[in-house]
Protein backbone atom coordinates (compact mmCIF):
# COMPACT_ATOMS: atom_id res chain seq x y z
CA UNK A 1 0.00 0.00 0.00
CA UNK A 2 2.77 1.94 0.97
CA UNK A 3 4.51 1.17 -2.31
CA UNK A 4 1.54 2.49 -4.16
CA UNK A 5 1.19 5.86 -2.51
CA UNK A 6 4.86 6.37 -3.37
CA UNK A 7 4.52 5.57 -7.22
CA UNK A 8 1.50 7.94 -6.91
CA UNK A 9 3.19 10.74 -5.21
CA UNK A 10 6.21 10.36 -7.79
CA UNK A 11 3.71 10.62 -10.80
CA UNK A 12 2.35 13.50 -9.43
CA UNK A 13 5.75 15.37 -8.24
CA UNK A 14 6.87 14.69 -11.95
CA UNK A 15 4.73 16.72 -13.47
CA UNK A 16 6.40 19.58 -12.26
CA UNK A 17 9.29 19.30 -14.37
CA UNK A 18 7.84 17.69 -17.14
CA UNK A 19 5.12 20.27 -17.73
CA UNK A 20 8.34 23.12 -16.80
CA UNK A 21 10.57 21.39 -19.12
CA UNK A 22 8.41 20.46 -21.98
CA UNK A 23 6.57 24.11 -21.99
CA UNK A 24 10.63 25.53 -21.98
CA UNK A 25 11.67 23.71 -24.38
CA UNK A 26 8.30 24.40 -26.91
CA UNK A 27 7.63 27.85 -25.76
CA UNK A 28 11.37 29.01 -24.92
CA UNK A 29 11.62 32.69 -23.36
CA UNK A 30 7.37 32.93 -23.74
CA UNK A 31 7.65 30.27 -20.95
CA UNK A 32 8.43 32.22 -18.39
CA UNK A 33 8.15 35.94 -19.33
CA UNK A 34 10.19 38.79 -21.22
CA UNK A 35 13.75 38.41 -22.27
CA UNK A 36 16.54 40.21 -23.68
CA UNK A 37 17.07 37.82 -26.97
CA UNK A 38 18.20 34.49 -28.45
CA UNK A 39 20.96 33.80 -26.48
CA UNK A 40 18.53 33.56 -23.57
CA UNK A 41 16.24 31.43 -25.20
CA UNK A 42 18.40 29.28 -26.29
CA UNK A 43 19.68 28.99 -22.39
CA UNK A 44 16.31 28.55 -21.23
CA UNK A 45 15.30 25.68 -23.86
CA UNK A 46 18.62 23.81 -23.03
CA UNK A 47 18.23 23.97 -19.42
CA UNK A 48 14.25 22.87 -19.59
CA UNK A 49 15.08 19.75 -22.02
CA UNK A 50 17.13 18.73 -18.86
CA UNK A 51 14.28 19.31 -16.16
CA UNK A 52 11.97 17.66 -18.72
CA UNK A 53 14.54 14.90 -18.81
CA UNK A 54 14.97 14.76 -14.92
CA UNK A 55 11.18 14.18 -15.05
CA UNK A 56 11.17 11.61 -17.27
CA UNK A 57 13.94 9.45 -15.13
CA UNK A 58 11.88 10.00 -12.40
CA UNK A 59 8.91 8.69 -14.24
CA UNK A 60 11.06 5.65 -15.23
CA UNK A 61 11.50 4.42 -11.82
CA UNK A 62 7.82 4.35 -10.91
CA UNK A 63 7.45 1.03 -11.86
CA UNK A 64 10.53 -0.36 -9.60
CA UNK A 65 10.54 2.38 -7.34
CA UNK A 66 11.49 0.10 -4.13
CA UNK A 67 14.84 -1.16 -6.18
CA UNK A 68 15.51 2.84 -7.65
CA UNK A 69 16.87 4.20 -4.66
CA UNK A 70 20.23 4.95 -6.21
CA UNK A 71 19.02 6.75 -8.82
CA UNK A 72 16.73 8.71 -6.84
CA UNK A 73 19.17 9.94 -4.76
CA UNK A 74 21.00 11.11 -7.79
CA UNK A 75 17.98 13.17 -8.91
CA UNK A 76 17.56 14.23 -6.03
CA UNK A 77 21.07 15.51 -5.56
CA UNK A 78 20.80 16.68 -8.68
CA UNK A 79 17.34 18.84 -7.87
CA UNK A 80 18.47 20.13 -4.56
CA UNK A 81 21.73 21.81 -5.63
CA UNK A 82 19.29 23.49 -8.62
CA UNK A 83 17.44 24.61 -5.61
CA UNK A 84 20.15 25.84 -3.09
CA UNK A 85 21.30 28.16 -6.83
CA UNK A 86 17.51 29.14 -7.02
CA UNK A 87 17.18 29.79 -3.50
CA UNK A 88 20.71 32.08 -3.68
CA UNK A 89 19.11 34.28 -6.74
CA UNK A 90 16.34 35.11 -4.42
CA UNK A 91 18.74 36.40 -1.85
CA UNK A 92 20.53 38.33 -4.31
CA UNK A 93 18.07 39.35 -6.59
CA UNK A 94 14.54 39.18 -4.62
CA UNK A 95 11.49 37.04 -5.30
CA UNK A 96 11.06 35.40 -8.35
CA UNK A 97 7.65 35.66 -8.75
CA UNK A 98 5.90 32.16 -9.45
CA UNK A 99 8.96 30.45 -9.59
CA UNK A 100 9.39 30.72 -5.84
CA UNK A 101 7.15 27.07 -5.83
CA UNK A 102 9.88 25.61 -7.78
CA UNK A 103 11.83 26.06 -4.34
CA UNK A 104 9.26 24.07 -2.43
CA UNK A 105 9.54 21.13 -5.19
CA UNK A 106 13.65 21.38 -5.44
CA UNK A 107 14.38 21.74 -1.62
CA UNK A 108 11.01 19.76 0.02
CA UNK A 109 9.23 18.02 -1.42
CA UNK A 110 11.81 16.46 -3.62
CA UNK A 111 13.66 15.04 -0.68
CA UNK A 112 10.57 13.98 0.38
CA UNK A 113 10.03 11.16 -2.12
CA UNK A 114 13.94 10.49 -1.79
CA UNK A 115 13.44 9.96 2.32
CA UNK A 116 10.24 7.95 1.79
CA UNK A 117 12.07 5.39 -1.58
CA UNK A 118 14.07 5.12 0.86
CA UNK A 119 11.42 3.54 3.50
CA UNK A 120 9.84 1.91 1.16
CA UNK A 121 13.21 -0.06 -0.06
CA UNK A 122 14.00 -0.92 3.12
CA UNK A 123 10.36 -2.44 4.35
CA UNK A 124 10.06 -4.01 1.44
CA UNK A 125 13.76 -5.55 1.94
CA UNK A 126 12.39 -6.51 5.41
CA UNK A 127 9.41 -8.06 3.87
CA UNK A 128 11.09 -10.26 1.25
CA UNK A 129 13.82 -11.67 4.15
CA UNK A 130 10.73 -12.86 6.32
Amino acid sequence: MERRALQIAMLLAGLVPLLGGGLGVILGEAAFGPWAGGGEDSHIRYLSGLLLAIGLVFWGCIPTIERRGETVRLLTAVVFVGGLARLGGLIAVGDPGRMRWALVMELVVTPAICLWQARVSRLGAAAGSE
